[in-house]
């Protein structure tokens, strides 16, 4: 399966960092270029998401609509959280997030995220083309808005 790793630091204690990437309205705002909000259907919109909840996501790729929802399978306050695709364009999907303290105010947050392609050999070449590419933006625009927002 493919797999983006990508390690943040952010400047703030690890409790918090953790609780902001819960934070439904944070991947709304970090999600503008490809028009991701939370919509009705699966469950929580707005606010922190908590273990067992699920979220289905609307956004738009290469111009297309695309529904992924998400369903948190595993929380560890505040050293790490798993959601998984109950949904969505994929075959299977992980996003593993986890946070480690480098100091009182410095925390690393490590993503994880793997994925697999329905379609076979098309969804290979799909990977290749454009889904890295734009799970990876879409992780770092996220990433980018937490940092900002203990800035």
């Amino acid at each position: 399966m493919p797999e983006i790793v990508q390690r943040t630091m952010v400047r703030a204690p690890v409790e918090e960092v953790f609780d902001m990437s819960l934070d439904l309205d944070v991947e709304r705002v970090a999600g503008k270029r490809f028009g991701v909000r939370a919509v009705e259907g699966a469950g929580r919109t707005t606010g922190r998401i908590e273990l067992g909840e699920k979220v289905r996501w609307r956004l738009r790729i290469l111009g297309f609509p695309v529904t992924h929802t998400s369903h948190i399978v595993e929380l560890d306050r505040p050293h790490r959280f798993v959601d998984e695709m109950s949904a969505g364009a994929f075959a299977q999907f992980r996003h593993e997030h986890s946070y480690v303290p480098e100091g009182p105010q410095m925390t690393i947050m490590t993503d994880r995220m793997s994925w697999r392609s329905p379609y076979g050999v098309l969804g290979r070449v799909a990977d290749a083309l454009f889904v890295r590419r734009t799970l990876r933006q879409l992780l770092a625009d996220r990433n980018s808005e937490i940092v900002r927002r203990f800035s």
